[in-house]
C-alpha cells in the first residue's frame, strides 16, 4: 500500500521529498562533523551543558522576553574617571564564573598600562550577582578593597520595605517561581490573644479553639480551626489551605 501511495505522488511532491531528505542528511553531517571537532563544553560545576552548532560558544538564557540564545556582557569601570577598563561578552547564563577572568584581563591590562599597583589603591565594588564563596576567595587574593553585596541585601534595606515598586516586582518573580501559585498565609499571620485564647485569621474571623496539647513540663500550644460557614465562603480560602474546605 505505501509503495503504491508513492508512485502515485506527483514529480513536484518527489522533488519536495528529496529535497527534505537532502536537507535533514546535511543536517546530520553537520552534527557528526560537530561532535568530532568540538570539545564538551563545561559549565561552572564541571557538567556538561548545551551546545549551539551556529555559535558554541553562545548560552541559552531566560530573559524577560523569553529564552534567546546569546551572550552576557560584563564591563568594569573607572568611576572616578567615567571610562570602562574592561569589557567582554562571556557565553554563560550566570556572571558568578567571569569575575575571576575579568579581574585577571583587567589586571593584566593595569600592567600594560604601566601602573601595576593600581590593586593596592583602588576599591572594587560589585553586583550581587557576583556574590560566591568561591568569588570571595578569589577576591582576598588580589589585594583589591572588594565591596560585594549579597543576594538579600535589599530585604535589609529600609528603603525598599515601603517601596511598592520593588515589592510588585519580587512579587511577580515569586509567582513565576510557584507557577501562579498564591502565597500560603505563615503561623504569623494569625493574631493569637495568649490571656483570653482567641485566634483571628487575616480574615478577621474568630477561630474556635479544638484543643490545648501539652508536649512537656513547660511546653504546650492551643489548636484553632476556622469555623466551615466563613472558610467556604472566603475570599482568602487559596491562601489558607491546599485543598478546598469539606
Amino acid at each position: 500500500m505505501r509503495h503504491q501511495a508513492q508512485d502515485g505522488l506527483s514529480d513536484d511532491e518527489v522533488n519536495h521529498d528529496l529535497k527534505q531528505k537532502a536537507k535533514l542528511d546535511n543536517s546530520a553531517n553537520k552534527i557528526s562533523e560537530f561532535m568530532v571537532t568540538h570539545q564538551e563544553k563545561l559549565g561552572s560545576r564541571s557538567k556538561p551543558v548545551k551546545s549551539n552548532i551556529t555559535d558554541n560558544d553562545s548560552a541559552k538564557m531566560t530573559t524577560s522576553k523569553g529564552t534567546i540564545q546569546g551572550y552576557n556582557g560584563i564591563a568594569i569601570n573607572d568611576d572616578k574617571h567615567q571610562i570602562i577598563l574592561q569589557a567582554q561578552t562571556w557565553g554563560s547564563v550566570g556572571e558568578q564564573q567571569t569575575l575571576q577572568p575579568a579581574i585577571e584581563q583587567l589586571n593584566h591590562k593595569l600592567e600594560k598600562l604601566g601602573t601595576p599597583n593600581a590593586f593596592k589603591t583602588a576599591k572594587f565594588t560589585a553586583d550581587s550577582c557576583f556574590h560566591s564563596e568561591a568569588n570571595f576567595e578569589y577576591m582576598a587574593t588580589t589585594g583589591l578593597d572588594s565591596h560585594m553585596a549579597d543576594t538579600q541585601c535589599r530585604s535589609r534595606n529600609p528603603l525598599f520595605k515601603t517601596s511598592k515598586a520593588y515589592h510588585t516586582a519580587q512579587e511577580k518573580r515569586r509567582l513565576k517561581r510557584s507557577k501562579g501559585k498564591p502565597r500560603l498565609f505563615t503561623r504569623e499571620s494569625f493574631n493569637f490573644d495568649p490571656i483570653t485564647n482567641i485566634c483571628v485569621c487575616p480574615a478577621d474571623k474568630t477561630l474556635w479553639r479544638q484543643r490545648s496539647i501539652i508536649t512537656t513540663k513547660d511546653k504546650s500550644y492551643s489548636r484553632f480551626t476556622g469555623y466551615l460557614k466563613d472558610c467556604r465562603t472566603c475570599p482568602l480560602q487559596k491562601q489558607y489551605m491546599r485543598k478546598p474546605p469539606k
